[in-house]
């Protein structure tokens, strides 16, 4: 069971949310609310995103299916996939590649996150494969990938949240 902290405001009048926030659960609730309020509140939400959150967890295997498809459909089949797999040590990047064995890893903060992003960060580490470094022939075929800006913007923003 994940740490959870929860946040009374004075400004929600009804609603409970909660989200996943660096691998704990954020739960807001109304400020006005008793205790036994907030405990049976805070089970409630918090079962309802843990069941969410498991039905849209990507594992291993789909996300290997996904990088399969983003090849052929998006890097015309260039990219050299050995594996790829998610990783909860990468705490200052979104993804990494082995150039020379075409392994890549994915930090685990990105399950959540929309899949036009995560198909973003799967593109950019498959082109790694390809073209090492981040020069204009690497962004060329990166940017390939849906929605690349948006997601770029996404991935901007979730970093200055910590």
């Amino acid at each position: 069971m994940p740490e959870i902290e929860v946040i009374r405001s004075p400004r929600r009048t009804r609603t409970v949310q909660a989200r996943f926030v660096d691998g704990r659960v954020v739960v807001r609730i109304p400020a006005r609310m008793t205790a036994a309020e907030e405990q049976a509140a805070v089970a409630s939400i918090v079962t309802k995103l843990q069941k969410k959150s498991a039905s849209t967890r990507i594992s291993d295997e789909s996300l290997e299916e996904r990088a399969r498809v983003l090849n052929a459909s998006v890097l015309d089949g260039r990219a050299r996939l050995g594996s790829i797999r998610w990783v909860s040590n990468q705490h200052n990047r979104w993804g990494s590649c082995t150039t020379a064995t075409g392994d890549i890893r994915i930090t685990d903060r990105l399950k959540n996150v929309p899949g036009y992003v995560l198909d973003a960060v799967i593109v950019h580490e498959l082109t790694h494969t390809f073209i090492p470094g981040h020069g204009p022939d690497f962004w060329d075929w990166a940017d390939r990938a849906p929605k690349a800006e948006r997601a770029k913007g996404y991935l901007e923003a979730l970093q200055r949240l910590g």
